[in-house]
């Protein structure tokens, strides 16, 4: 008996410009604050008082090297609903 060959999901998954993942949040209608901890980064205590992400702005910023990965951006549109191609839905074990 031989085994079918299941072929692996690929999806293109680019590294977003800080703009687009700027314009991603703001569609999202989310601060950058709220975008930072649905995506599990740090959030810290700002100079005026309020809530701030210094991970988050340094991702949006045109400026700074760093990006955020295509795979953790990818997961971020699922999350706001936003992804071109796919969504995410509940898998429920036990129908009722």
């Amino acid at each position: 008996m031989t085994q079918a060959t299941i072929a692996p999901l690929v999806l293109h998954m680019p590294a977003p410009s800080a703009s687009e993942l700027k314009a991603a949040r703001v569609a999202a209608g989310l601060s950058q604050v709220q975008a930072a901890e649905l995506m599990g980064y740090p959030v810290q205590q700002g100079s005026r008082g309020g809530l701030q992400s210094r991970t988050w702005q340094a991702l949006e910023s045109e400026t700074d090297e760093r990006t955020m990965q295509g795979p953790v951006f990818a997961m971020f549109l699922l999350l706001t609903g936003q992804h071109p191609t796919h969504t995410l839905s509940e898998f429920n074990r036990c129908p009722q």
